[in-house]
């Protein structure tokens, strides 16, 4: 039962990675189908991040009161139901329902995954590491997704075919046996957690992060689509789509190399501020690059770059707290941080109604910017 257990945990940030990049991996058929911009995808993801910002706050509780299964289970059927939904779509509302709906599930999900990893792999001895081997299945989410789509006719028959294959992980929930896992989100013990500045600066650096990862899920495929067309590629929006699931294999193969360092925690703070100039520098090539084989090169380092920066801000943060807070702790510095995730993407939809999405992604470079400054501040209070 145990491995049952590992494989809902796994499962959950798979799943997790799919609800976050769904609508940008069927973004230009979207637009086609129910004519709409690039304007009213941004708000496709403001509404999924929003919906995720306030039912964070809400599910950690529940957790609590009604334990780890009920959540994983009402969580991929969410998942699964609002992603049957957004294929179902005829009109701009019934998906912008789908989105809120994928908030929720999404949230469901996050809470199980991102709780027990950290508990049921490497013994619990090292929360940076199994965070990056855990959300490493993360990473395999957003590889998967862009390249389901393309391989169906009709994006509607693909957003199907991973709504049913979400079910499959509904039947590991039900079997799994779950350990006791001090995991809500409490408001009295949030007052207290968020005078502490590790907590905070976590928060922050967190903001700056989903911001980051959520601008790239949305808008690389448009991206490249729109570098692709210029060429003349008759299969533009398929290579768009391997461009993105490219971004999640690096992602992936990221995360699970920096799951073989040992002592990750110790180190994790020069590494987030590392990666964070890094990907600065990279999103800069990817705006002023005139090739789009130059764009690629900087969504691979990009994706490299992004893979141990969540999990080691989690890690780090939680190593510096009893295991009882890490609920609290995750629910804070999560649902400030999907505050990043809600309106930099859709500010960069905004802008690229008059521009290119090329041209409105300089907002990226200034969250990396203020990541880095982030993690020099943690590095400062991890000294002390």
């Amino acid at each position: 039962m145990k491995k049952l257990t590992a494989i809902v945990a796994l499962s959950s940030v798979f799943t997790l990675a799919i609800c976050f990049v769904v609508i940008g991996a069927v973004s230009i058929e979207l637009k086609t189908a129910l004519g709409i911009g690039n304007s009213e995808i941004g708000t496709l993801v403001l509404t999924l991040f929003l919906t995720a910002c306030v039912t964070q706050l809400i599910i950690g509780p529940l957790v609590d009161k009604l334990g780890h299964k009920p959540i994983a289970i009402a969580g991929f059927i969410v998942c699964s139901l609002s992603i049957f939904l957004l294929g179902l779509a005829s009109d701009f509302r019934i998906a912008l329902v789908a989105a809120f709906l994928l908030g929720v599930g999404a949230m469901c999900v996050n809470t199980v995954g991102n709780t027990l990893i950290p508990v049921v792999l490497f013994g619990g001895g090292d929360p940076a590491r199994a965070s990056n081997f855990g959300n490493g299945f993360f990473g395999l989410g957003l590889i998967m997704t862009p390249l389901i789509v393309p391989a169906f006719a009709k994006y509607n028959n693909a957003l199907f075919c991973i709504g049913a294959g979400l079910l499959i992980f509904l039947l590991f929930s039900f079997l799994a046996s779950y350990p006791k896992v001090s995991t809500g989100f409490k408001f009295s013990m949030a007052i207290k957690l968020l005078g502490k500045k590790p907590v905070l600066i976590a928060a922050l650096a967190l903001t700056c992060y989903i911001s980051l990862e959520s601008t790239m899920n949305t808008w690389i495929k448009s991206l490249m689509a729109e570098l692709l067309e210029n060429t003349g590629n008759s299969n533009f929006l398929t290579h768009a789509g391997f461009v993105l699931s490219l971004f999640g294999v690096c992602m992936m193969l990221g995360r699970f190399l920096s799951s073989t360092i040992k002592n990750l925690t110790k180190i994790g703070v020069g590494v987030i501020a590392a990666a964070s100039l890094v990907s600065m520098l990279a999103i800069i090539l990817m705006i002023v690059a005139k090739s789009y084989v130059l764009v690629i090169v900087a969504v691979i380092i990009v994706g490299f770059s992004f893979a141990p920066i969540f999990p080691i801000i989690v890690g780090v943060t939680f190593a510096r707290f009893e295991a009882k807070f890490y609920g609290s702790i995750f629910g804070i510095i999560f649902s400030i941080g999907l505050l990043g995730g809600t309106f930099v993407p859709q500010y960069v939809g905004y802008l690229a109604k008059e521009k290119t999405i090329q041209q409105s992604l300089w907002i990226a470079v200034i969250m990396a910017g203020l990541l880095f400054v982030a993690a020099l501040i943690m590095g400062r209070l991890n000294s002390k």
